[in-house]
């Protein structure tokens, strides 16, 4: 019936049909919904049953969990911090009515873009953005206005993708590049201890907090103050904080999809949390007495904050990140280092996760480049030898 539908009105899209300026706009829905019927006619090409449209709609899979727990914690929060009694439903409807307008922002403003510059450019439309656009509202802090995230989104869609020729071009991640401009450009709005609760009533769910404060556990412990937070707390989610980053147990689900469908790397994931725990290791044995973010311990430090999720989901973009196998475990480990680094060294900004992911987004291509022309050299002493 899709495939009909389609058929029937694929003529006005074609040259000299009525529609014929918004060609682009039909071949991204139409491929989109349906498996594409091209394939190449000349050159080298390698044949699957995936294409990239597909691994963005299984990565949007992935995020699903921490979306929902993300939701439910938005209801909770609020609903704790006004020490009222409320179900699930209560808590979850309040926290999908928060998050709703975000998503159809990012979608709309992001999307909306893209289908611009496809039609300037008379180019299919590029599908990168369907996993953008969920990223960035579940980067954010819940208070984060919806006029900002418009203004972050634009800039990352024109300035770290389409400036750089589109998906599968760009050098940074795009997620963590609107999460940059946010946070330089709108600091109070992306820190402290106001913009982590949602405080306002929205169609009779959730309370009104006038000038409520939360901080997060890493911000408790910037401060010099210890964590609040239980590890069943910090594992299940249920923690102020970005709005997908919180839970262990969503984001390890996430994780396993992933994995599964072979679309993440496990070198780069698992070198993160591996360059993470030894350098928080060392900050917990030798670090200044004084500093509480040094002593957190690795399980706090890998369960707190952004460092699961960057680890799961921006570590291993496929564009952004290592491409060479052994080039994957260097990338992965200097990520979780240098993560655990900032945080500890670094009071006034105690999650690192983002900085380092896009440091490293620099230096991937370097590290590619220097186990290529190391095999290259190998094989040239070999010829050479014989």
């Amino acid at each position: 019936m899709i495939k009909q539908f389609f058929d029937k009105i694929h003529p006005y899209f074609q040259p000299g049909g009525k529609l014929q300026a918004f060609h682009s706009v039909y071949d991204g829905l139409e491929t989109f919904a349906l498996v594409p019927n091209r394939t190449s006619k000349s050159g080298v090409s390698i044949h699957d049953a995936i294409d990239s449209k597909r691994i963005m709609s299984f990565v949007v899979i992935a995020l699903i969990p921490a979306l929902l727990v993300g939701m439910y914690n938005i209801g909770f929060q609020n609903y704790k911090a006004a020490s009222v009694e409320a179900s699930f439903v209560e808590m979850f409807g309040y926290g999908l009515i928060v998050m709703l307008p975000k998503l159809l922002v990012s979608y709309g403003v992001g999307l909306g873009i893209e289908f611009v510059v496809a039609q300037w450019k008379k180019e299919e439309i590029q599908e990168g953005y369907l996993v953008s656009g969920m990223l960035i509202p579940m980067i954010v802090p819940v208070e984060t206005p919806l006029w900002m995230l418009a203004c972050a989104v634009a800039f990352s869609v024109i300035f770290a993708k389409e400036i750089y020729g589109g998906t599968g071009m760009n050098i940074f991640n795009p997620a963590l590049v609107a999460r940059a401009f946010l946070f330089f450009t709108w600091p109070t709005k992306m820190s402290g201890d106001t913009v982590w609760i949602s405080t306002q009533q929205w169609l009779g769910l959730g309370n009104h907090l006038d000038g409520f404060t939360a901080a997060t556990p890493l911000g408790q412990a910037a401060n010099g103050h210890l964590v609040e937070a239980s590890i069943s707390d910090m594992i299940t989610g249920l923690i102020p904080g970005s709005i997908g980053e919180t839970s262990v147990i969503a984001i390890a689900i996430g994780a396993a999809i992933l994995l599964w469908t072979r679309i993440a790397s496990w070198k780069t994931m698992v070198s993160v949390f591996v360059g993470g725990a030894l350098v928080a290791a060392l900050f917990d044995a030798f670090g200044e007495a004084g500093n509480v973010a040094a002593h957190l311990g690795v399980v706090q430090h890998l369960c707190l904050g952004g460092f699961a999720f960057g680890a799961v989901f921006m570590a291993t973009d496929p564009v952004t990140s290592a491409r060479t196998e052994k080039g994957k475990y260097i990338y992965g480990f200097l990520i979780g280092a240098l993560a655990i680094t900032i945080r500890v060294l670094n009071p006034g900004y105690p999650e690192g996760m983002m900085l380092a992911i896009l440091f490293m987004n620099m230096f991937a291509p370097l590290i590619d480049y220097c186990f290529v022309q190391s095999n290259i050299n190998k094989r040239l002493k070999r010829l050479n030898t014989k």
